[in-house]
């Protein structure tokens, strides 16, 4: 397969790239287009990087460095076409455009680094109090600060913790990822809308990930590994009155399962397995709960897995910070994951997608009919 049947307008196949810059097609600078890639993470900003090849034309200019859509804070959107369906991959701001001219001029490149629209909060330096007036809520301060920037709140915003008279002194962007910490919530940027909430267990699951299923596969490689090393609840303690005792409070995971059987202990045969959390940093027992039941739900979700896709046989996007269907790789290990990270890259070789999952339990949980092994001998 070559370039053009990736980067082309003209020949549309599967998996096909599409590149909108300020609104509109660059299918004229897909010839020099070598690689496009999109890193995706819940816990981190989406980030893309394409690269292209550059030549000098007879009046002195450079295809792609002198093009003015190459440009700093251009808006930019990537999307996936397979066949005549497209979904998106990622949509934000030209961050970054790096020109090398090596001593081979053949070998000029200009490299264009991108970032969804958390760098659009991230321009400011603000100092504001939230909840001096009235006690407020992360829910509250979320939607202000999307709606400032421009951008829709998506409807699973999640309300967070009151506050009072909390000072802002960061860019909006930093001090929204320190409110989402503090109650375990992910913040995602996607189509213009922002989630600030809890994950999205529950969400239906993307296209199933086929593993050794006849013609119906469309993963290339998979592993799974539990952590058995992982907590099964947190405690923290609450700050003593005087002339009493402290207490410690036993916080359990309140994510729902992944799957039919709970990865912890005693499904192991052993007993609970509890981590003490510090409280350094956290100033009132609130704060600690919240802190408690972060981390016995990062705990919870021991069991990861990892592999690639071969984006043209899977049909679809696969997207970060939602649920997605597992099989052919057992009873056990089949089932409902979630999806923590994607890479997505379009070269020569194609559209693949790197991917990370988790979940907390074990056990095929899927429909039978998402089974891309009936009727495989």
């Amino acid at each position: 397969m070559g370039l053009l049947d990736i980067f082309s307008d003209v020949k549309r196949q599967p998996a096909e790239c599409l590149i909108e810059v300020d609104g509109e097609s660059i299918d004229d600078l897909y010839p020099s287009l070598v690689e496009v890639e999109v890193e995706s993470n819940r816990s981190d900003w989406t980030v893309a990087t394409l690269i292209f090849e550059s030549r000098r034309m007879e009046d002195g200019t450079w295809i792609i460095q002198d093009d003015e859509r190459i440009a700093a804070w251009k808006p930019i959107k990537i999307e996936a076409a397979f066949g005549e369906e497209t979904e998106e991959v990622m949509r934000g701001y030209i961050k970054e455009v790096r020109a090398e001219y090596p001593a081979d001029k053949g070998g000029a490149k200009v490299t264009v680094t991108c970032q969804d629209h958390s760098i659009l909060l991230d321009r400011l330096q603000r100092e504001e109090r939230w909840g001096a007036d009235a006690p407020t809520t992360d829910g509250v301060i979320a939607t202000t600060i999307a709606q400032r920037n421009g951008l829709v709140v998506a409807d699973s915003l999640g309300e967070g913790q009151t506050v009072e008279d909390l000072l802002q002194n960061s860019t909006d962007v930093h001090f929204l990822k320190d409110r989402a910490d503090a109650s375990g919530y992910e913040i995602i940027f996607r189509q213009g809308e922002m989630h600030f909430g809890e994950r999205q267990l529950t969400a239906a699951p993307q296209s199933t990930i086929k593993v050794y299923a006849g013609q119906d596969t469309n993963c290339i490689s998979f592993s799974v590994r539990e952590d058995g090393h992982q907590p099964d609840s947190v405690s923290y303690q609450i700050a003593p009155e005087q002339g009493v005792e402290a207490t410690s409070v036993e916080v359990q995971p309140n994510l729902p399962l992944l799957g039919n059987t709970p990865a912890n202990s005693s499904n192991s045969g052993l007993e609970n397995f509890t981590w003490r959390l510090r409280k350094e940093g956290l100033s009132d027992d609130v704060q600690a709960e919240a802190a408690a039941q972060r981390a016995a739900n990062d705990a919870a979700m021991k069991i990861k897995a990892e592999g690639e896709l071969d984006g043209s046989l899977y049909g679809h996007v696969l997207r970060t910070g939602e649920p997605v269907g597992v099989d052919g790789v057992g009873e056990k290990n089949n089932g409902t994951y979630y999806v923590d990270s994607v890479t997505h890259r379009f070269d020569v070789d194609g559209y693949k997608a790197m991917f990370q999952l988790s979940r907390n339990a074990y056990g095929d949980n899927l429909p039978e009919e998402d089974s891309p092994l009936a009727g495989i001998l």
